[in-house]
């Protein structure tokens, strides 16, 4: 007996440090992950501001990240080649468009313009305060490389449109590789006064910035984009929300002489909310999670009819965004909503059994025999209310309504109710038979524009989260997106004249 509790004891504690061993190992593995650092290319006139950014960021959440820093050409050149780059943060939104049109950059956060001025010594000593002092004889200037940085490519585009680019040239005694490297050069009195950014001039106390005509529409967006090379997505934008965050990377941003955007609040992992009415499920659902996982954040889905979802918001629920069923309830929600784009169409249909035994062809004939009839709530869906304005156009809402038996919040119900052989027909979506057409046959309704329904977004004026919003849109936009909807029955309306194509609300960029 004691040899067999002796043996089984033993069994145990060796089990035990299996276990430990390979939960220890997991542990290892899982820190050792976390601790593999995002790699950014970074424009040098951000230096100032993104290494502060970035020592926070690595003391609040304990993840790190390693920052390259050089010209903004060189730097899209380098991921072009490696891809090992997972944010790339350019001096200018020109090479986030190269590198979009390359198809090496995805989402796109924007932070903030610089303007170009001339950085002279403190006190002015040469007094250049003009474009022409600036080329007067003896006057030594250099320049960023205006081949490979944002600002030497910038003032080399406006002073060429201006005519002034040649004598510019003239003046320049030399190209530094980065817009730092110019403004070192005035400092250390090897040049009178060089072209850089505001910002550049603001980090350093010995210099001053003369502002110029010449020059006053060189100004350069700055915008941190997400590599198509990345393995870590969701991890980057982790970063990239924090130093786009207005109360985290902005603020840094604007004490380093930037002019900031504003910008989402930060949380570690944010959750916002969409309200969207019940037939958009079949459409949106998977684009929603790949969404949430790309993003690494959380999207708390509310569907329903829209009649209800627009009396719970009348009631004082505020949604981050709303998806509807039809423009009739988004236009009740105006105040909420005031930046709607119309993404898609729907039209309503006559669904009956396969083969249509009823033998139904007209919204007249909804109206004839004993024929169970099930359409949307009024009250309650846009569908409903789609279906009376339809019925009365029509000139058939009292006879049809007579044989209405059913009245639901949304369109599954009402098919699902016809396979059970509940109903012999019902006026719903075309969508709402997509995923049943070895079951029922749809009827289309014609002569009536008033059977379309326009499926409008929009993203809430009081939203903490005003850009991830946006990029939920972006991706809801997408083409892979519209292949989805197009699936699910829908029309895409992006591309129709009424159509925006941007719900950045009241975002500057």
């Amino acid at each position: 007996m004691n040899r067999t509790i002796a043996f089984f004891a033993g069994s145990v504690i060796v089990v035990a440090a299996i276990i430990g061993i390979l939960t220890s190992s997991t542990r290892r593995g899982s820190v050792a992950q976390a601790q593999t650092p995002i790699e950014m290319f970074c424009a040098a006139s951000n230096r100032a501001a993104v290494e502060v950014i970035r020592k926070k960021y690595e003391e609040e959440t304990g993840r790190r990240v390693n920052v390259q820093y050089g010209p903004s050409q060189t730097l899209l050149s380098s991921l072009e080649i490696s891809g090992s780059a997972d944010l790339y943060l350019p001096a200018d939104d020109t090479f986030i468009v190269q590198g979009t049109t390359k198809n090496l950059l995805s989402e796109t956060i924007p932070i903030a313009t610089m303007h170009a001025v001339i950085a002279v010594p403190r006190g002015n000593p040469r007094g250049i305060h003009s474009f022409s002092d600036l080329t007067q004889p003896g006057v030594k200037v250099v320049q960023a490389n205006p081949e490979t940085t944002a600002i030497g490519q910038l003032s080399k585009k406006i002073l060429s449109e201006s005519g002034h680019w040649d004598q510019l040239q003239a003046a320049t005694i030399a190209n530094r590789t980065t817009v730092t490297d110019a403004a070192n050069d005035v400092i250390v009195g090897s040049a009178d006064a060089a072209v850089v950014y505001d910002v550049i001039v603001s980090a350093y106390p010995d210099l001053e910035a003369v502002r110029i005509p010449e020059l006053e529409n060189a100004v350069s967006n700055v915008l941190v984009s997400v590599t198509t090379t990345t393995k870590r997505s969701a991890d980057a934008l982790h970063f990239a929300r924090y130093l786009t965050a207005s109360d985290r990377g902005l603020p840094e941003y604007k004490k380093a002489g930037f002019e900031t955007v504003d910008g989402d609040q930060w949380a570690d992992r944010p959750e916002i909310s969409l309200y969207a009415g019940s037939m958009l499920k079949p459409a949106i659902e998977e684009t929603l999670k790949q969404f949430s996982e790309r993003e690494g954040v959380s999207v708390i889905r509310v569907y329903n009819g829209c009649g209800i979802l627009v009396a719970q918001m009348k009631a004082g629920q505020k949604p981050d965004a709303y998806f509807a069923c039809d423009s009739e309830f988004m236009q009740q929600v105006t105040d909420l909503f005031p930046d709607p784009v119309n993404v898609s169409r729907n039209e309503l249909v006559i669904l009956v059994q396969k083969g249509n035994p009823h033998s139904i062809r007209t919204l007249m004939d909804l109206g004839k025999g004993d024929l169970r009839v099930g359409i949307g709530h009024e009250k309650q869906c846009a569908m409903g209310w789609l279906t009376q304005n339809t019925l009365r156009e029509g000139g058939v809402q009292n006879e049809v309504m007579k044989n209405v038996t059913m009245q639901a919040p949304t369109g599954d119900m009402l098919v699902n109710q016809l396979r059970t052989g509940a109903l012999d027909a019902a006026v719903a979506y075309l969508s709402n038979a997509a995923g049943a057409q070895e079951e029922l046959d749809a009827i289309r309704i014609q002569g009536l524009e008033c059977a379309i329904a326009i499926q409008p977004f929009a993203v809430s004026e009081s939203t903490p989260y005003p850009r991830l919003t946006q990029r939920l849109f972006d991706q809801l936009s997408s083409p892979q997106s519209q292949e989805t909807f197009l699936a699910e029955g829908f029309q895409w309306g992006l591309n129709m004249p009424e159509a925006k194509t941007s719900v950045k609300n009241n975002v500057s960029n």
